[in-house]
């Protein structure tokens, strides 16, 4: 029973409870339908919806219930990654000590170097540049070819998204509903943007899983063209573009579940020589400890966790529970200021080594080294609600002089604000598993290795149940809400011999009121939050 078939986003349910031949009640809903007026409302969404009974109307429709074929079809793939392998790579100083990895867009395809942030939605790269970092291999220490840009006419798969795209968040600006779609994205870090249009072309991935065999795969996305950046982008963080991992609908994990391709899940692994991997699909192994993605005013904007207390050596200091979010796009660790303060303390205290400055280095809390090198640095520990401990083997960032090590600093500085983020410094050394089905984080140690070798660690076994996309809400960010369908559950088992009283036609009314109340069920926890 498929509710996008009809077009609405409620059901209105008025059955006459039959139970053992005698009527119990009567239930009912309001009828809403998903491109009404109040629908909008209740989205905050102040774009026009198409017009009703119009081709656009219908194929908003149609394309809506062809996603779902393929979600209730379970996913194609077990794993994908970018086409040129799923190795990231880190840069150095030149690209801000962020991780980055080889994207392939359009047809003929072309290569983008994009930076991996898990703090935001859009993948952009550069195009028809007005305002763009240098893309020659000359002005880098650590490339050895040039970067490229984006030309929307050089690809035959290629298309502009129009401002009445239910993805275009600034199409209430448009003169022109048929125009190309603007974009602005405004970063947390200082006067960072980029802005230009969205579009619409094909991502090619690769898939090695144990399931099957070398293939590869054609995904549609939406991205940006960038014509014009600002801030660190125009000082080499993501010269060649940035992929955000977010939970926003116009991620590309987004994208890639919601075609059918893999599961609405996503892993990152850091090794600690800096090199890592990226999968799309990957749940994780069935042992990694786990804890619950936190909402924001009711909407998961952002992955962010509930870290209940920190930890140093075997000592755990008391009201230092904070939320942090979980950014791969962010180098080092945040702690928010009280709790940073009782941190270091305890650092300090534990070490038990002379305090020193380090030119250059922003982190306040360090230490020189002695002759003998490092000491022992005890274990940096956050704990969370699920009883799940993360355990940062080596929290520090070691200084090298011209005869080795010179000195140490706690890689941890204060936020500024009661929120804290889990940077890629601390997340060095595990796989980190961003299950957008289940809403959850998952991490357990690793060596950053192929998961498409038979002979590593086992994935999570598939359960068969449909993705589900996160509700989102983001400001600045061209997204819109999303879970999947509730969908018509199997009737239990005993509900005949509950209900029947020997007339067929009861028996048939039962099931029916059964499957109707679980689409009621599931439909009224994502009324609001259903794919548009």
């Amino acid at each position: 029973m498929a509710i996008s078939r009809v077009g609405f986003v409620a059901i209105v349910v008025g059955l006459f409870l039959l139970v053992e031949c005698g009527v119990a009640g009567m239930y009912s809903s309001k009828l809403v339908h998903r491109y009404s007026d109040e629908v909008r409302r209740k989205l905050k969404v102040s774009r026009n919806g198409p017009q009703h009974r119009s081709l656009e109307y219908y194929g908003r429709l149609m394309s809506s219930d062809l996603q779902r074929q393929k979600i209730k079809a379970g996913p194609q793939f077990q794993l994908l990654f970018p086409f040129e392998g799923s190795k990231t790579m880190p840069l150095g100083n030149d690209f801000g000590w962020l991780h980055y990895m080889w994207v392939d867009i359009g047809t003929p395809n072309v290569s983008f170097l994009v930076a991996l942030d898990a703090g935001s939605d859009l993948l952009w790269v550069p195009c028809e540049c007005v305002q763009c970092a240098p893309l020659s291999a000359s002005y880098y220490s650590s490339l050895e070819k040039d970067l490229n840009e984006y030309n929307p006419s050089g690809s035959s798969t290629s298309q502009f998204l129009s401002c009445s795209h239910q993805l275009c968040e600034l199409g209430s600006n448009c003169k022109n509903p048929k125009e190309p779609c603007p974009y602005t994205v405004n970063y947390v870090s200082e006067d960072t943007s980029t802005s230009g249009v969205l579009m619409e072309d094909i991502l090619h991935l690769a898939s090695g899983s144990r399931m099957t065999a070398n293939s590869s795969a054609r995904a549609p996305i939406t991205f940006g063209c960038g014509s014009k950046q600002t801030g660190g982008y125009l000082n080499g963080v993501a010269p060649d573009g940035l992929m955000g991992l977010g939970p926003g609908e116009i991620s590309v994990p987004s994208h890639l579940a919601k075609a059918g391709l893999v599961r609405n899940s996503f892993s990152l692994c850091f090794k600690e020589d800096d090199s890592g991997r990226i999968f799309f699909g990957d749940q994780g192994p069935a042992s990694q400890q786990t804890t619950s993605f936190l909402p924001s005013e009711g909407q998961f904007v952002t992955y962010v966790v509930g870290v209940e207390s920190c930890c140093l050596g075997s000592s755990c200091i008391e009201q230092t529970n904070f939320k942090a979010i979980v950014d791969s796009g962010t180098s080092f660790t945040f702690l928010p200021d009280q709790i940073y303060d009782s941190v270091v303390k305890e650092f300090d205290r534990e070490v038990n080594a002379t305090k020193a400055s380090f030119e250059g280095y922003p982190w306040q809390y360090c230490y020189k080294s002695s002759s003998e090198g490092l000491p022992k640095i005890p274990s940096f520990t956050l704990k969370f609600m699920t009883n799940s401990t993360f355990i940062i083997q080596d929290p520090v960032f070691v200084i090298y002089g011209s005869e080795g090590a010179v000195g140490y600093c706690l890689a941890v500085e204060p936020s500024g604000i009661d929120t804290g983020t889990i940077g890629q410094n601390f997340m060095t050394g595990y796989r980190m598993v961003f299950d957008r089905e289940n809403l959850k984080l998952g991490w357990s140690r690793s060596d950053c290795e192929d998961l498409t070798d038979s002979n590593r660690l086992p994935l999570a076994p598939a359960n068969g149940s449909s993705p589900n996309s996160l509700p989102t809400e983001q400001q600045n960010t061209p997204n819109s809400s999303g879970v999947a369908p509730a969908v018509a559950g199997r009737t239990p088992s005993n509900s005949a011999s509950r209900a029947s009283c020997g007339m067929p036609f009861k028996l048939c009314l039962t099931n029916l009121l059964f499957q109707l109340l679980l689409v009621s069920s599931n439909f009224r926890r994502s009324l609001y939050t259903l794919t548009l």
